[in-house]
Protein backbone atom coordinates (compact mmCIF):
# COMPACT_ATOMS: atom_id res chain seq x y z
CA UNK A 1 0.00 0.00 0.00
CA UNK A 2 1.31 3.91 -0.59
CA UNK A 3 2.59 4.58 2.40
CA UNK A 4 0.95 8.04 3.63
CA UNK A 5 2.92 9.02 6.02
CA UNK A 6 6.14 9.30 4.20
CA UNK A 7 5.52 11.24 0.80
CA UNK A 8 8.11 13.69 -0.05
CA UNK A 9 6.37 17.15 0.64
CA UNK A 10 7.25 19.74 -1.21
CA UNK A 11 8.45 22.45 0.90
CA UNK A 12 7.05 26.27 0.41
CA UNK A 13 8.06 29.08 2.49
CA UNK A 14 8.92 28.99 6.25
CA UNK A 15 9.64 24.76 6.81
CA UNK A 16 7.48 24.57 9.53
CA UNK A 17 4.02 25.54 8.21
CA UNK A 18 5.21 23.76 4.75
CA UNK A 19 3.45 20.73 6.15
CA UNK A 20 0.18 19.59 8.55
CA UNK A 21 2.56 17.60 10.15
CA UNK A 22 4.60 20.05 11.23
CA UNK A 23 3.18 22.46 13.11
CA UNK A 24 0.27 20.12 14.49
CA UNK A 25 3.00 17.12 15.89
CA UNK A 26 5.30 19.50 17.91
CA UNK A 27 2.13 21.40 19.33
CA UNK A 28 0.48 18.08 20.25
CA UNK A 29 4.07 16.60 22.12
CA UNK A 30 4.17 20.30 23.95
CA UNK A 31 0.81 20.44 25.08
CA UNK A 32 0.48 16.65 26.13
CA UNK A 33 3.53 17.07 27.88
CA UNK A 34 2.75 20.36 30.10
CA UNK A 35 -1.16 19.66 30.28
CA UNK A 36 -1.04 16.34 32.02
CA UNK A 37 1.47 17.61 34.70
CA UNK A 38 -0.85 20.71 35.05
CA UNK A 39 -3.73 18.25 35.83
CA UNK A 40 -1.48 16.09 37.89
CA UNK A 41 -0.99 19.23 40.53
CA UNK A 42 -4.86 20.45 40.04
CA UNK A 43 -5.66 17.00 41.48
CA UNK A 44 -3.19 17.20 44.23
CA UNK A 45 -4.10 20.62 45.08
CA UNK A 46 -0.25 21.54 44.85
CA UNK A 47 -1.48 24.80 42.48
CA UNK A 48 -4.64 26.66 41.71
CA UNK A 49 -6.15 27.79 38.96
CA UNK A 50 -8.91 29.10 36.87
CA UNK A 51 -9.90 28.04 33.48
CA UNK A 52 -13.29 28.43 31.66
CA UNK A 53 -14.55 25.06 33.24
CA UNK A 54 -13.51 23.28 36.68
CA UNK A 55 -10.73 21.74 36.96
CA UNK A 56 -11.74 17.52 36.13
CA UNK A 57 -13.74 19.28 32.53
CA UNK A 58 -11.14 21.42 31.86
CA UNK A 59 -8.45 17.96 31.69
CA UNK A 60 -11.11 15.86 30.02
CA UNK A 61 -11.67 18.68 27.17
CA UNK A 62 -8.64 19.53 26.77
CA UNK A 63 -7.40 15.74 26.04
CA UNK A 64 -10.37 14.98 23.97
CA UNK A 65 -11.01 18.23 22.29
CA UNK A 66 -7.42 19.99 22.10
CA UNK A 67 -4.67 17.50 22.22
CA UNK A 68 -6.14 14.59 20.40
CA UNK A 69 -7.66 17.09 17.55
CA UNK A 70 -4.22 18.48 17.32
CA UNK A 71 -2.34 15.31 16.56
CA UNK A 72 -5.41 13.96 14.08
CA UNK A 73 -5.33 17.33 12.17
CA UNK A 74 -1.21 16.87 11.48
CA UNK A 75 -1.76 13.13 10.23
CA UNK A 76 -4.92 13.88 8.03
CA UNK A 77 -3.43 16.89 6.25
CA UNK A 78 -0.57 14.89 5.79
CA UNK A 79 -2.39 11.72 4.30
CA UNK A 80 -4.72 13.95 2.53
CA UNK A 81 -2.36 14.72 -0.70
CA UNK A 82 -1.83 11.00 -0.89
CA UNK A 83 -5.18 10.24 -1.32
CA UNK A 84 -6.44 12.89 -3.41
CA UNK A 85 -3.07 13.89 -5.37
CA UNK A 86 -3.75 17.20 -4.67
CA UNK A 87 -1.38 19.81 -3.11
CA UNK A 88 -0.98 19.91 0.56
CA UNK A 89 -2.18 22.86 2.42
CA UNK A 90 0.49 24.82 3.35
CA UNK A 91 1.58 28.77 3.98
CA UNK A 92 -1.43 31.14 5.02
CA UNK A 93 -4.18 28.54 5.28
CA UNK A 94 -2.10 26.06 7.25
CA UNK A 95 -1.18 29.22 9.85
CA UNK A 96 -4.95 30.47 9.90
CA UNK A 97 -6.13 26.72 10.81
CA UNK A 98 -3.13 26.15 13.30
CA UNK A 99 -4.17 29.57 14.38
CA UNK A 100 -7.53 28.55 15.54
CA UNK A 101 -6.39 25.45 17.07
CA UNK A 102 -4.04 27.82 19.25
CA UNK A 103 -6.83 30.30 19.97
CA UNK A 104 -8.89 27.55 21.08
CA UNK A 105 -6.29 26.18 23.78
CA UNK A 106 -5.83 29.93 24.79
CA UNK A 107 -9.49 31.07 25.13
CA UNK A 108 -10.24 27.88 27.32
CA UNK A 109 -7.37 28.39 29.36
CA UNK A 110 -7.85 32.32 30.25
CA UNK A 111 -11.27 32.38 32.47
CA UNK A 112 -11.74 36.34 31.57
CA UNK A 113 -12.57 35.64 27.76
CA UNK A 114 -16.31 35.66 28.16
CA UNK A 115 -17.86 31.73 27.88
CA UNK A 116 -19.74 31.47 24.39
CA UNK A 117 -16.94 33.50 23.08
CA UNK A 118 -14.49 30.91 24.49
CA UNK A 119 -16.39 27.99 23.15
CA UNK A 120 -17.31 29.29 19.57
CA UNK A 121 -13.58 29.93 19.29
CA UNK A 122 -12.66 26.68 20.28
CA UNK A 123 -14.92 25.00 18.57
CA UNK A 124 -14.23 26.92 14.94
CA UNK A 125 -10.85 24.70 14.67
CA UNK A 126 -12.55 20.87 14.46
CA UNK A 127 -15.34 22.66 11.99
CA UNK A 128 -12.47 24.28 9.76
CA UNK A 129 -10.38 20.99 9.51
CA UNK A 130 -14.17 19.13 8.78
CA UNK A 131 -14.24 21.72 6.26
CA UNK A 132 -11.05 21.08 4.48
CA UNK A 133 -11.37 17.81 5.17
CA UNK A 134 -14.72 17.46 3.22
CA UNK A 135 -13.13 20.21 0.26
CA UNK A 136 -10.11 18.17 -0.45
CA UNK A 137 -12.76 14.98 -0.68
CA UNK A 138 -14.92 16.47 -2.96
CA UNK A 139 -12.17 17.74 -5.11
CA UNK A 140 -10.33 14.78 -5.43
CA UNK A 141 -13.42 13.16 -6.02
CA UNK A 142 -12.25 10.31 -3.17
CA UNK A 143 -15.33 9.11 -2.08
CA UNK A 144 -14.06 6.16 -0.30
CA UNK A 145 -12.22 8.51 2.37
CA UNK A 146 -15.93 9.79 3.13
CA UNK A 147 -15.81 7.63 6.09
CA UNK A 148 -13.13 10.05 7.62
CA UNK A 149 -15.12 13.02 6.65
CA UNK A 150 -18.04 12.19 8.83
CA UNK A 151 -15.76 11.16 11.74
CA UNK A 152 -13.98 14.65 11.99
CA UNK A 153 -17.20 16.47 11.02
CA UNK A 154 -19.30 14.54 13.82
CA UNK A 155 -16.15 14.65 16.41
CA UNK A 156 -16.75 18.38 15.67
CA UNK A 157 -20.39 18.26 16.71
CA UNK A 158 -19.30 16.53 19.92
CA UNK A 159 -17.23 19.37 21.00
CA UNK A 160 -19.87 21.69 20.47
CA UNK A 161 -21.84 19.18 22.47
CA UNK A 162 -19.64 19.59 25.54
CA UNK A 163 -19.50 23.42 25.42
CA UNK A 164 -23.32 23.64 25.31
CA UNK A 165 -23.77 21.01 28.33
CA UNK A 166 -20.88 22.61 30.30
CA UNK A 167 -22.18 25.90 29.27
CA UNK A 168 -25.75 24.55 30.44
CA UNK A 169 -23.97 23.58 33.80
CA UNK A 170 -25.30 20.01 33.10
CA UNK A 171 -23.04 16.82 32.81
CA UNK A 172 -20.40 16.85 29.58
CA UNK A 173 -20.35 12.91 29.69
CA UNK A 174 -22.36 12.27 26.10
CA UNK A 175 -19.95 14.73 24.53
CA UNK A 176 -16.96 12.96 26.11
CA UNK A 177 -18.25 9.41 24.81
CA UNK A 178 -19.19 10.64 21.36
CA UNK A 179 -15.83 12.09 20.98
CA UNK A 180 -14.19 8.58 22.54
CA UNK A 181 -16.49 6.58 20.94
CA UNK A 182 -15.75 7.98 17.40
CA UNK A 183 -11.95 7.49 18.46
CA UNK A 184 -12.05 4.10 17.92
CA UNK A 185 -14.00 3.93 14.89
CA UNK A 186 -11.21 6.43 13.57
CA UNK A 187 -8.47 3.65 14.95
CA UNK A 188 -9.85 1.14 13.65
CA UNK A 189 -10.49 2.38 9.99
CA UNK A 190 -6.89 4.35 9.66
CA UNK A 191 -4.61 1.86 12.26
CA UNK A 192 -6.09 -1.23 10.62
CA UNK A 193 -4.99 0.53 7.32
CA UNK A 194 -1.68 1.28 8.20
CA UNK A 195 -0.23 -0.97 10.41
CA UNK A 196 -0.96 -4.07 7.98
CA UNK A 197 -0.02 -2.06 5.11
CA UNK A 198 3.56 -0.92 6.99
CA UNK A 199 4.07 -4.46 8.11
CA UNK A 200 4.00 -5.64 4.61
CA UNK A 201 6.79 -3.25 3.19
CA UNK A 202 9.21 -3.81 6.39
CA UNK A 203 8.46 -7.94 5.71
CA UNK A 204 8.83 -7.69 1.75
CA UNK A 205 11.98 -5.46 2.92
CA UNK A 206 13.47 -8.42 4.87
CA UNK A 207 12.52 -11.07 2.55
CA UNK A 208 9.92 -12.17 4.49
CA UNK A 209 7.86 -14.72 2.71
CA UNK A 210 4.88 -14.52 5.28
CA UNK A 211 2.39 -11.56 4.91
CA UNK A 212 -0.40 -9.99 6.74
CA UNK A 213 -3.44 -11.02 6.08
CA UNK A 214 -5.28 -8.97 3.32
CA UNK A 215 -8.43 -6.74 3.77
CA UNK A 216 -11.55 -9.06 3.70
CA UNK A 217 -15.25 -9.02 4.87
CA UNK A 218 -13.52 -10.60 8.28
CA UNK A 219 -11.72 -6.83 8.44
CA UNK A 220 -15.34 -5.24 7.54
CA UNK A 221 -16.99 -7.13 10.25
CA UNK A 222 -14.25 -5.81 12.95
CA UNK A 223 -14.55 -2.31 11.69
CA UNK A 224 -18.55 -2.65 11.84
CA UNK A 225 -18.31 -4.22 15.73
CA UNK A 226 -16.09 -1.43 16.75
CA UNK A 227 -18.65 1.28 15.11
CA UNK A 228 -21.46 -0.86 16.81
CA UNK A 229 -20.05 -0.98 20.24
CA UNK A 230 -18.91 2.39 20.01
CA UNK A 231 -22.93 3.70 19.44
CA UNK A 232 -24.44 1.25 22.12
CA UNK A 233 -21.60 2.48 24.64
CA UNK A 234 -22.57 6.05 23.57
CA UNK A 235 -26.08 5.75 23.90
CA UNK A 236 -26.68 2.79 26.86
CA UNK A 237 -22.95 3.21 28.68
CA UNK A 238 -24.67 0.90 31.60
CA UNK A 239 -26.20 -1.22 29.24
CA UNK A 240 -25.35 -5.04 29.85
CA UNK A 241 -25.44 -5.24 25.78
CA UNK A 242 -23.00 -2.29 25.41
CA UNK A 243 -20.57 -4.65 27.97
CA UNK A 244 -21.04 -7.48 25.66
CA UNK A 245 -20.95 -5.60 21.98
CA UNK A 246 -17.59 -4.06 23.67
CA UNK A 247 -15.99 -7.58 24.58
CA UNK A 248 -17.11 -8.87 20.73
CA UNK A 249 -15.63 -6.39 19.70
CA UNK A 250 -12.69 -6.41 21.55
CA UNK A 251 -12.09 -10.25 20.93
CA UNK A 252 -12.94 -9.50 16.81
CA UNK A 253 -10.15 -7.21 16.92
CA UNK A 254 -7.69 -9.28 18.45
CA UNK A 255 -7.77 -12.15 16.40
CA UNK A 256 -7.45 -9.01 13.71
CA UNK A 257 -4.48 -8.44 15.22
CA UNK A 258 -3.23 -11.34 15.33
CA UNK A 259 -3.32 -12.04 11.01
CA UNK A 260 -1.29 -8.82 11.06
CA UNK A 261 1.85 -11.47 12.55
CA UNK A 262 3.12 -8.45 14.20
CA UNK A 263 5.40 -10.57 16.31
CA UNK A 264 8.05 -10.58 13.01
CA UNK A 265 8.66 -7.41 12.97
CA UNK A 266 9.98 -6.89 16.27
CA UNK A 267 13.54 -5.57 14.67
CA UNK A 268 11.93 -2.84 13.53
CA UNK A 269 10.28 -0.69 16.96
CA UNK A 270 9.05 1.72 14.48
CA UNK A 271 6.47 -0.68 13.30
CA UNK A 272 6.02 -2.88 16.38
CA UNK A 273 4.73 -0.05 17.90
CA UNK A 274 1.51 0.18 15.27
CA UNK A 275 0.83 -3.31 16.46
CA UNK A 276 1.34 -2.15 20.44
CA UNK A 277 -1.11 0.20 19.80
CA UNK A 278 -4.26 -1.61 17.85
CA UNK A 279 -3.21 -3.80 20.79
CA UNK A 280 -4.49 -1.47 22.95
CA UNK A 281 -7.56 -0.62 21.35
CA UNK A 282 -8.50 -4.02 21.40
CA UNK A 283 -7.99 -4.39 25.17
CA UNK A 284 -9.57 -1.38 25.61
CA UNK A 285 -13.03 -2.78 24.27
CA UNK A 286 -12.37 -5.40 26.41
CA UNK A 287 -11.56 -3.51 29.62
CA UNK A 288 -14.64 -0.69 29.17
CA UNK A 289 -17.02 -4.16 27.95
CA UNK A 290 -15.69 -5.84 31.22
CA UNK A 291 -16.50 -2.68 33.75
CA UNK A 292 -19.72 -2.47 32.37
CA UNK A 293 -20.35 -6.21 32.93
CA UNK A 294 -19.22 -5.65 36.73
CA UNK A 295 -15.31 -7.22 35.91
CA UNK A 296 -11.96 -5.76 36.36
CA UNK A 297 -11.54 -1.72 36.93
CA UNK A 298 -14.53 0.40 37.16
CA UNK A 299 -15.76 2.25 34.09
CA UNK A 300 -13.99 5.61 34.84
CA UNK A 301 -10.47 4.12 35.23
CA UNK A 302 -11.14 1.31 32.50
CA UNK A 303 -11.64 4.22 30.03
CA UNK A 304 -7.64 5.03 30.55
CA UNK A 305 -6.65 1.66 28.46
CA UNK A 306 -8.36 3.54 25.46
CA UNK A 307 -7.26 7.37 26.68
CA UNK A 308 -3.74 6.59 27.62
CA UNK A 309 -2.67 3.14 26.05
CA UNK A 310 -3.59 3.41 22.63
CA UNK A 311 -3.88 7.16 22.02
CA UNK A 312 -0.38 7.24 23.81
CA UNK A 313 1.09 4.34 21.47
CA UNK A 314 -0.93 5.19 18.27
CA UNK A 315 -0.32 8.88 18.15
CA UNK A 316 3.43 8.35 18.91
CA UNK A 317 3.74 5.75 16.18
CA UNK A 318 2.55 7.60 13.55
CA UNK A 319 3.82 10.72 14.63
CA UNK A 320 7.57 9.45 14.83
CA UNK A 321 7.17 7.49 11.58
CA UNK A 322 5.45 10.49 9.61
CA UNK A 323 8.00 12.87 10.71
CA UNK A 324 11.32 10.77 9.88
CA UNK A 325 9.56 10.16 6.45
CA UNK A 326 8.42 13.59 5.62
CA UNK A 327 12.01 15.02 6.70
CA UNK A 328 14.22 12.78 3.85
CA UNK A 329 15.35 10.68 7.44
CA UNK A 330 15.88 6.89 7.41
CA UNK A 331 12.77 4.77 8.59
CA UNK A 332 14.03 3.24 11.64
CA UNK A 333 13.51 3.68 15.77
CA UNK A 334 16.68 4.44 17.42
CA UNK A 335 17.59 4.35 20.86
CA UNK A 336 15.95 7.45 21.98
CA UNK A 337 12.72 6.87 20.04
CA UNK A 338 12.42 3.21 21.61
CA UNK A 339 12.70 5.26 24.90
CA UNK A 340 9.93 7.35 23.59
CA UNK A 341 7.19 4.14 23.11
CA UNK A 342 8.87 2.43 26.17
CA UNK A 343 7.63 5.71 28.31
CA UNK A 344 4.55 6.18 26.99
CA UNK A 345 3.30 2.35 27.41
CA UNK A 346 4.88 2.38 30.77
CA UNK A 347 2.77 5.37 31.85
CA UNK A 348 -0.33 4.05 30.06
CA UNK A 349 -0.03 0.81 32.53
CA UNK A 350 0.89 2.49 35.48
CA UNK A 351 -2.11 4.88 34.60
CA UNK A 352 -4.11 1.37 34.63
CA UNK A 353 -2.85 0.46 37.83
CA UNK A 354 -2.99 3.42 40.08
CA UNK A 355 -6.73 3.12 40.96
CA UNK A 356 -5.93 -0.28 42.56
CA UNK A 357 -3.06 0.49 44.54
CA UNK A 358 -4.58 1.88 47.55
CA UNK A 359 -2.01 4.02 49.57
CA UNK A 360 -0.17 4.08 46.56
CA UNK A 361 -2.28 5.48 44.12
CA UNK A 362 -0.93 9.16 43.63
CA UNK A 363 2.54 8.11 43.76
CA UNK A 364 1.81 5.76 41.14
CA UNK A 365 -0.32 8.56 39.42
CA UNK A 366 2.38 10.81 39.49
CA UNK A 367 4.79 8.30 37.74
CA UNK A 368 1.84 7.87 35.25
CA UNK A 369 2.35 11.18 34.47
CA UNK A 370 6.24 11.83 34.53
CA UNK A 371 6.03 8.75 31.85
CA UNK A 372 3.29 9.49 29.83
CA UNK A 373 3.70 13.66 29.33
CA UNK A 374 7.46 12.76 29.41
CA UNK A 375 7.07 10.66 25.83
CA UNK A 376 6.03 13.44 24.18
CA UNK A 377 8.27 16.00 25.77
CA UNK A 378 11.25 13.63 24.68
CA UNK A 379 9.11 13.46 21.30
CA UNK A 380 9.84 17.34 21.10
CA UNK A 381 13.02 17.42 22.14
CA UNK A 382 14.30 14.76 19.71
CA UNK A 383 12.13 15.51 16.52
CA UNK A 384 11.50 19.03 17.55
CA UNK A 385 14.63 20.33 15.53
CA UNK A 386 13.30 17.87 12.64
CA UNK A 387 9.89 19.36 12.03
CA UNK A 388 11.88 22.87 12.72
CA UNK A 389 14.19 22.86 9.63
CA UNK A 390 13.44 22.08 5.83
CA UNK A 391 13.77 18.28 4.89
CA UNK A 392 17.09 16.89 4.01
CA UNK A 393 15.98 15.78 0.99
CA UNK A 394 15.10 19.21 0.08
CA UNK A 395 18.43 21.07 1.45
Amino acid sequence: MPDTTTSKPADQGPAFFSYGFRPFFLSASLFAGVALPVWFLLLTDTIDLDFLYPAREWHVHEMIFGFLPCVIAGFILTAIPNWTNRPALCGLPLILLFSLWLAGRLSIACPWIPSLAAAIIDCSFLVALAGVVWREIIAGQVWNRAPIGIVISLYAVANIVFHVSALGATETDLATRMALGLLMILLALIGGKITPGFTEDFLQEADITKQPAPFSRFDGLAILLVALAALVWVVQPRHMVAGGVLITAGLVNMIRLSRWHGWMTWREPLVLILHVGYGWLALSLLTLGGSILGFGLPSEHAIHALTTGTVGAMTLAVMTRATLGHTGRQKHAGPMTMLIYLMVNLGAILRLLAPTMEGLSTSMLGMATVGWSGAYLLFAMIYGPYLLRPSLDNE
